[in-house]
């Protein structure tokens, strides 16, 4: 393959890789997983991840759970759904692996959703929503790392 056409396919890569992205952002609370986003990608599960990682940072699956997570820090702020109900409302099945990656992503020692819900809603009470989000928004493993060398 000359290097027109190895540029032209990794284009048309980057572009597949983003329509995944841009389906995960949109249906993050729709029963989601890999080897689906692969299929109407037309990539293999392996080489998708590989790829999107290299692309973005991060696996296909984690950037889902942190999408997840964002929208159900939202409505936990909002006070009026119980954890399960979220939990449930952002797409996840098992109330175990949701608090369990809450727990991860959420402040730098990890609060449970139980916590989170009860303490954030006065901690962000009087911000506008969009500063709110940008405030309490999760913090990746990746940029975790990054932050604790500094």
């Amino acid at each position: 393959m000359t290097s027109t056409g190895a540029s032209a396919q990794h284009l048309r890569d980057l572009a597949r890789l983003r329509r995944v992205r841009d389906r995960i952002d949109r249906e993050y609370a729709q029963p989601l997983d890999v080897e689906a986003l692969a299929r109407d990608a037309h990539m293999s599960a392996g080489h998708l991840s590989r790829e999107f990682r290299q692309a973005y940072g991060e696996s296909p699956y984690a950037y889902l759970m942190t999408r997840r997570i964002e929208r159900a820090m939202a409505l936990l702020r909002r006070g009026d759904l119980s954890v399960t109900d979220v939990c449930f409302a952002v797409g996840c099945s098992s109330l175990g692996t949701f608090s369990t990656r809450f727990t991860e992503l959420v402040g730098v020692v990890g609060v449970p959703p139980s916590v989170y819900r009860r303490d954030a809603a006065s901690a962000t009470s009087g911000m506008p929503a969009c500063v709110a989000k940008q405030v309490t928004r999760p913090i990746r493993n990746r940029e975790a790392r990054s932050a604790s060398r500094k």
